[in-house]
């Protein structure tokens, strides 16, 4: 049977093209066999699941390993200290029997408890039973336990985890697991606040022997180039590998979700779609910007999970909304709430001590989140920009000059006597809310993140195959605009492009506003002026 691109679940090697995991799992190896106790965080679908899979397998021929998952286990087991336990025992039990083959007399301590009185069993029984496997078994256990955070609002876990923790520490005297390893989303150290009341949150945390987890599980583009080499020996669509990966990683920042979803569509989707007849013909950078376009317009489960988060969090909303639209800079503070929960959840990352949003495609689709929500749809703005939307496409080709033209015009007309902090703060959002009704459906735009500050974002429209970067500035003189317009020329070199665009808000009461043509070297630079 053909592999295929897998998105949902567990990824097997035999199945389904995947990045090669080698050098991830002797790391972590390296943390087992020094006998870390640890937690894997990473957003959902981050490849949790299909590692520590791989890492059982890996660690098998010297170890006795134990996958659990609390998904399996129903959220009542939970509830009662003597149900969780019952509940666990006899899914340990399973687990461990299973690869492991286990004799009835190694068994016997769970065996015996659960034959003699199971509704008295406790959790100072069960690790009782767990510290005489250990004792009994001719090779260290290893505990492995999937979407931990299942379980994490409710006291029995805490409890369970400080046995855990009173294990770890005992270890030399009495048997206890080699290594215990928790998988989830939650940070599961700062969970015993939403649970015990406020005057016990200094106490210390049940789970604060586990050892830092430092070990990247995004993709590198040379991670997707060789899982792309094993697609090409299978389709020989003469692709070039190299600089697809790098298109890949480019939007995608390696968000393992991301980079198996746009492959799953180059190969099984885009091929047979309007001018791409074929697989050879998806893999190219117009079946990439297409499969990219599908990918934005869909509901799937990654991106509902993110937007409801939004909703379930505002000061994190809030915070997100700052960094897409005003440029701001925001540094990285571990104790601020809403940074530790955009980081977990997987929405921004941290490059050079300041937050950005984790990835260009997560970024395009928080812009159309922002821009497309009711209030702004009905904004003066937006709805100037879909009466007219029409007359700035020519031929396929779309007219950002004259969206310029039009902005200016209208920007001025309705917010020209606006104060000074009102156009710094919402300028470049209204430029965006008259764009995106002129390109939604069609083409889609994201801001290179090396230029995103509260003087300049270097807007990048995609339409039909075609890149057009648009400078969006805050105006400081005429030094920092000429600077700027060396800038963006040096960026149009990166793209291989001859025309640029830039839109100036200036604050200067004398300003001209209006679009004009600036040559710079062989460089055509369309400047607008609001």
């Amino acid at each position: 049977m053909a592999k295929i691109f897998n998105v949902t679940g567990l990824c097997i090697p035999e199945k389904h093209y995947m990045v090669d995991l080698s050098s991830r799992l002797a790391a972590i190896r390296e943390m087992v066999d020094a006998g870390d106790y640890f937690t894997i965080n990473r957003a959902r679908q981050y490849g949790k699941t299909t590692t520590l899979r791989a890492l059982a397998k890996y660690l098998r021929p010297d170890y006795i390993v134990v996958s659990m998952d609390f998904q399996r286990m129903s959220s009542s087991v939970f509830e009662s200290e003597n149900g969780f336990c019952l509940a666990f025992a006899k899914e340990f039990i399973k687990k461990v029997q299973t690869p492991n083959r286990l004799t009835d007399s190694e068994l016997l301590p769970f065996t015996t408890i659960l034959e003699k009185e199971p509704e008295k069993i406790l959790l100072f029984d069960l690790f009782g039973c767990l510290s005489e496997l250990c004792s009994s078994l001719n090779k260290p256990v290893v505990l492995l336990i999937d979407e931990v955070d299942q379980a994490s609002n409710n006291q029995v876990f805490l409890d369970f985890l400080s046995q855990l923790r009173a294990c770890y520490l005992d270890r030399e005297e009495i048997p206890a697991f080699q290594s215990v390893i928790l998988a989830g989303v939650y940070d599961i150290r700062s969970m015993k606040k939403k649970i015990r009341p406020a005057e016990e949150h200094q106490e210390n945390s049940p789970w604060n022997v586990a050892e830092d987890f430092r070990i990247d599980m995004s993709f590198s583009a040379n991670d997707i180039s060789g899982m792309l080499n094993d697609y090409e020996k299978d389709y020989h669509t003469g692709m070039n590998i190299n600089s697809m990966s790098e298109l890949i990683y480019d939007f995608t920042s390696g968000y393992p979700y991301l980079v198996s979803r746009l492959c799953k569509l180059m190969d099984e989707y885009i091929p047979g779609l309007n001018d791409i007849p074929d697989r050879c013909t998806a893999w190219t950078k117009e079946g990439f910007l297409s499969a990219l376009k599908l990918l934005l317009e869909e509901n799937n489960p990654l991106f509902d999970s993110l937007m409801n988060k939004l909703y379930d969090y505002p000061e994190m909303n809030h915070m997100v909304s700052r960094l897409l639209f005003q440029g701001e800079s925001i540094a990285y503070n571990p104790d601020d709430v809403s940074v530790k929960d955009a980081m977990m959840f997987g929405l921004v990352k941290v490059q050079n001590s300041t937050l950005q949003i984790a990835n260009r495609i997560f970024e395009t689709r928080l812009y159309n989140k922002f821009l497309l929500m009711a209030k702004e749809r009905n904004s003066e703005m937006f709805s100037e920009g879909s009466r007219s939307k029409n007359q700035f496409v020519i031929d396929g080709h779309l007219n950002l000059r004259h969206i310029l033209e039009r902005f200016v015009d209208t920007f001025d007309f309705l917010y020209g006597d606006s104060s000074e902090s009102f156009v710094e703060d919402e300028g470049r959002k209204y430029f965006m809310l008259f764009l995106k009704p002129i390109i939604n459906g069609t083409g889609n735009c994201y801001v290179e993140p090396e230029t995103r500050n509260h003087e300049r974002m270097d807007l990048v429209i995609d339409y039909l195959g075609e890149q057009y970067i648009c400078e969006l500035k805050i105006w400081h003189g005429n030094s920092y605009n000429e600077r700027g317009e060396n800038q963006l020329t040096r960026y149009l070199d990166y793209f291989h492009l001859k025309k640029g665009y830039m839109l100036s808000f200036n604050f200067n009461k004398k300003k001209e506003i209006g679009v004009k043509d600036i040559m710079i070297g062989d460089r055509i630079i369309v400047e607008a002026v609001v």
